[in-house]
């Protein structure tokens, strides 16, 4: 590892440090950079956002100067120190950002309930005490999307059932001979319906992504692009119209925006991604 772990030298970006690396003709780096950009991006969804440092060691390992295991470890040692009062959210949004980053980039996975947990247990370790743990106690959230009302999440009693039941039916799935259309729209069903469930008592949109993100690379989708960087809050949004109901409303769950969202990721379309046609506000 580099001696110079703690360059405290500030950097203040005036735009998107990445975003020349969408550009960018070497594989390696490109793979790195979406890699990286994928996992900062989806701190979003809980309110999160990186610091410069991250963002520093980021850019050292796309550029090949570090490696991810360097990188990782430079930022859990930064965050050992006492010379300086750190932001607790900030902090977790380096971490998990940095964790994130390595199991995107790693070639290994098993489309398994294991996997799951694993992969909420990987990221939040040393963050909440439960991390890779079921939760066993019922929840409610308050979305902004839905004007204060809730989604309907998994029952603490059943979560463990519910999730190995997801798991197994999208398991033996056959897609052969669907259209891309019919695709995903299944895509999109079962990854609304598997982050529904809620395993966690935190953490489950960032632990779902990433688990999606490696089922499609396992099904051999290219999906090294910008949309769950630049549209994380948006992907949480449409799961939740995805999954809630109010008949006295006339609102009735729907894929439509979630399968959007997964027609730019996975087509290269450009359809609009706007969180406000998503509200039921107002």
């Amino acid at each position: 590892m580099k001696n110079n772990q703690y360059d405290t030298d500030e950097i203040f970006y005036d735009s998107d440090p990445f975003e020349e690396y969408s550009r960018e003709t070497n594989p390696s780096k490109r793979e790195r950079s979406y890699a990286w950009y994928t996992a900062i991006g989806l701190q979003a969804v809980d309110g999160l956002e990186t610091s410069d440092y991250l963002k520093k060691t980021a850019i050292r390992n796309i550029e090949g100067e570090i490696s991810f295991d360097e990188a990782q470890e430079l930022i859990e040692a930064y965050y050992k120190t006492d010379r300086r009062k750190v932001e607790p959210r900030t902090e977790e949004a380096d971490k998990v950002s940095s964790r994130m980053t390595r199991l995107i980039a790693e070639k290994g996975f098993t489309f398994s309930v294991t996997q799951y947990l694993s992969i909420h247990q990987r990221l939040f370790r040393g963050i909440y005490k439960h991390a890779g743990k079921i939760r066993d106690y019922n929840i409610t959230k308050e979305e902004w999307v839905l004007d204060g009302d809730t989604v309907m999440y998994g029952g603490a009693a059943e979560l463990r059932a519910t999730l190995e039941y997801d798991i197994s039916q999208e398991k033996s799935f056959d897609y052969s001979g669907l259209s891309m259309d019919e695709t995903i729209r299944h895509l999109a069903r079962f990854v609304s319906n598997l982050w529904q469930i809620h395993v966690f008592g935190e953490g489950n949109t960032r632990t779902t992504a990433v688990f999606f993100i490696k089922y499609l690379q396992s099904l051999v989708f290219n999906v090294t692009n910008d949309i769950f960087a630049k549209n994380a809050w948006y992907f949480r949004n449409a799961m939740v119209r995805a999954n809630y109901n109010n008949l006295q409303k006339g609102v009735h769950e729907t894929t439509e925006f979630l399968e959007l969202f997964l027609r730019n990721l996975l087509l290269n379309e450009n359809n609009p991604l706007r969180n406000r046609t998503l509200t039921l506000c107002g």
